[in-house]
């Protein structure tokens, strides 16, 4: 296995910071990963590397625009600042890596990115996981991004967060909270319409005690994928199952995508 840090250019000036990990013999599709609005590649911490240790899977993690080393983004954010990151800036950036099968793997915010990306590009997509992933604003999302503004601004969470964004800390936060925070935004905020495009096996995931989504945020997910989409609630888990449970979620996961002949034909076709 080797892993390599790179800078990869998508025209029109934008710069995106990637990490990949790749092994000499691979032959399935790569692990694309998708983080959250205040996550980055070190926030995924070692989850990358233990899912594509069990899968035999390349796997790429990025930054987006305004994280890490990767260019700027427009700011204040604009509503379709998720449908352009998986419409655009993601397509772009497997395109320059020219990776033509993938399996998408979003957390929260990442997770409605990979929704859309899914829908955007149909069967380069072999198979789709999202956590916690978001199709419109609800009243959990809104009282815990209200109640982090609170922790933000009273606690160390700022120091904190200063250890992995640096420079950027107070823009990226400021960026998430004011448009999530934004009634324009929230009333416009509907996904739906990508979830019928999605054509690969889908596992959508949420933590049975997640503070920013209702459960209906996975079974309406499932619903407008279809047969091809199943529901994972996981117990005694909130909103980041990858840094709560890594190791039963690895295990979900490969299951998943190794064990299901479905699913295993199209990942390994």
């Amino acid at each position: 296995m080797q892993t390599q840090d790179l800078r990869v250019s998508l025209g029109e000036g934008m710069t995106v910071e990637a990490r990949r990990i790749q092994y000499p013999r691979s032959n399935g599709p790569t692990l694309v990963f998708l983080h959250e609005s205040l996550g980055n590649i070190d926030l995924w911490r070692r989850f990358p590397q233990r899912l594509s240790e069990a899968t035999g899977f390349d796997a790429l993690i990025y930054n987006r625009l305004g994280y890490g080393d990767s260019s700027d983004e427009p700011l204040p954010r604009p509503y379709d600042y998720q449908e352009r990151e998986g419409a655009v800036v993601l397509p772009r950036l497997l395109d320059a890596l020219d990776l033509d099968e993938v399996i998408l793997i979003g957390h929260s915010d990442g997770g409605s990115i990979a929704l859309i990306a899914a829908g955007v590009l149909g069967d380069r997509v072999k198979g789709l996981i999202t956590m916690a992933a978001h199709t419109y604003a609800d009243y959990l999302t809104t009282e815990g991004i209200q109640a982090m503004k609170v922790r933000y601004e009273e606690t160390n969470l700022r120091e904190k967060l200063q250890r992995y964004h640096g420079s950027r800390t107070d823009d990226l936060f400021s960026a998430w909270h004011t448009v999530w925070l934004d009634e324009d935004f929230n009333a416009s905020m509907d996904f739906s319409h990508w979830l019928a495009r999605i054509q690969c096996p889908s596992m959508i995931i949420q933590g049975d005690a997640d503070e920013y989504g209702v459960p209906e945020q996975v079974t309406d997910i499932v619903a407008g994928i279809g047969p091809s989409a199943r529901a994972l609630f996981m117990p005694g888990t909130g909103h980041s199952p990858h840094l709560e449970q890594p190791e039963p979620l690895v295990e979900f996961v490969c299951d998943f995508l190794l064990s299901d002949s479905s699913v295993k034909n199209q990942v390994l076709c």
